[in-house]
């Protein structure tokens, strides 16, 4: 009978990952805590992070199973339980992979029996994955070992791994020590085909079916595929046809809300500043794919000032002071070829940590910064209804295709830790 309406996953990899939250949750009620590791990737929870931190925290159990200093490792999703099917494509892969419906074989944020505060504290220790160094509620566990394809912020220096490379997917990184490791072992324990063909999945979506993967790519997706159920079939069509199905689950997301499009790829940390008033700004990152004339047509009223409420919901939900969408989205130039264009939308709020007067100077010192980034200066321009936006609300358009989140985060961050 399926309890609460959520329907029991079948196969070892979703018994293994119900199991592992399960004996989590009690030790942590028997004050056993100091004896588990959390592998975690990045907030915005994509199918690349997901997969890395559970593949990494699968090995870790079973290759110390036998050993006389066995691993109690579960990976930690960094996002609400009610986020994840604001990913499609995670809902695809893991349907695929025959987990239990609702995602309740999962570890995720909003499940944790205590504060992320107090429970860096109290834990053995994090893993990073797809993700540089930890945000600021988990910067008092021990980084134990790092695996990303970022660039390297000088977290976590005694990191045992500590990988940083240049690869398509980080799942790439990750399930290429794996097997390294596995294939050193006595004896090698079992790897569910449900997780191998999810490492797959996570590669292929990451290197556009492996037409933009490195050579590490595509050697480790050829050692994955070789010990999957689907060995016998053809490797290239397999990868055309996995791609193409959660390459379309991605791009389904015509039917959520404003809200939604906020939160399914949100990133946000506390940044410190100068300032002996306020120590610390939040600052959150949405990226969204979407124009924001396109979403404002989702609103209730299809109004301007309704995207803005609806925005402002959301950040004061989760206490964010500068906010920031990312939008981008293709129009056609006048010889009719397709190009992309992104936006910037800057909002800040007064009622978080910062007064009226603090918000005025932020904005102005985050607009500053913007306006003359060296990054951002391919035909940024002023929104077509700018002369329409509030109070410390800013919106702006540029062609720098490569200028996402990547490089926007920084520009914004390094302008709030010079703020006084």
């Amino acid at each position: 009978m399926p309890f609460n309406g959520i329907e029991t996953g079948v196969g070892h990899f979703s018994e293994w990952s119900r199991a592992t939250k399960k004996e989590f949750l009690i030790d942590w009620e028997a004050g056993r805590a100091s004896e588990w590791i959390f592998v975690q990737g990045n907030e915005g929870g994509d199918l690349d992070s997901m997969t890395a931190a559970l593949t990494w925290a699968y090995h870790l159990e079973h290759s110390t199973m036998n050993t006389s200093n066995p691993k109690k490792a579960i990976a930690l999703l960094q996002t609400p339980t009610d986020a994840l099917d604001l990913r499609p494509e995670n809902k695809l892969a893991l349907d695929k992979s025959q987990m239990s419906t609702g995602h309740s074989d999962l570890l995720t944020l909003d499940e944790l029996p205590e504060d992320p505060e107090n429970l860096a504290r109290e834990i053995q220790g994090i893993i990073l994955v797809d993700h540089p160094a930890p945000v600021r509620k988990w910067r008092d566990a021990p980084i134990l070992s790092i695996f990303d394809h970022h660039v390297d912020s000088g977290a976590g220096p005694d990191a045992k791994p500590r990988i940083f490379e240049k690869v398509a997917s980080c799942t790439t990184i990750v399930a290429r020590q794996m097997l390294d490791e596995l294939e050193a072992l006595p004896e090698e324990y079992h790897m569910p085909h449900e997780l191998l063909e999810l490492i797959l999945g996570a590669i292929a979506i990451d290197s556009k079916g492996l037409e933009e993967g490195t050579d590490e790519d595509v050697k480790t997706a050829k050692r994955i595929f070789k010990r999957s159920n689907w060995r016998d079939r053809d490797f290239d069509h397999q990868i055309e046809k996995l791609t193409k199905e959660l390459k379309d689950a991605k791009k389904d997301l015509d039917a959520m809300t404003v809200r939604d499009l906020l939160r399914r790829d949100f990133k946000s940390d506390l940044v410190d500043t100068p300032s002996p008033r306020t120590p610390t700004v939040n600052v959150g990152f949405a990226s969204i794919p979407f124009s924001l004339d396109e979403q404002i047509k989702k609103t209730e009223f299809g109004a301007l000032f309704d995207w803005f409420a609806i925005e402002a919901a959301w950040t004061a939900q989760i206490g964010i002071d500068i906010s920031v969408a990312l939008n981008k989205h293709k129009i056609k130039d006048k010889d009719g070829k397709k190009k992309k264009v992104r936006e910037i939308v800057l909002n800040v709020r007064s009622d978080v940590r910062i007064d009226e007067e603090q918000a005025d100077d932020l904005f102005r010192t985050v607009y500053k910064a913007i306006e003359e980034s060296k990054e951002l200066n391919v035909n940024l321009k002023k929104w077509h209804r700018a002369d329409e936006l509030g109070k410390r609300q800013m919106v702006w358009t540029h062609e720098n295709e490569d200028a996402g989140r990547k490089i926007v985060r920084p520009i914004i961050e390094k302008a709030v830790m010079a703020w006084k």
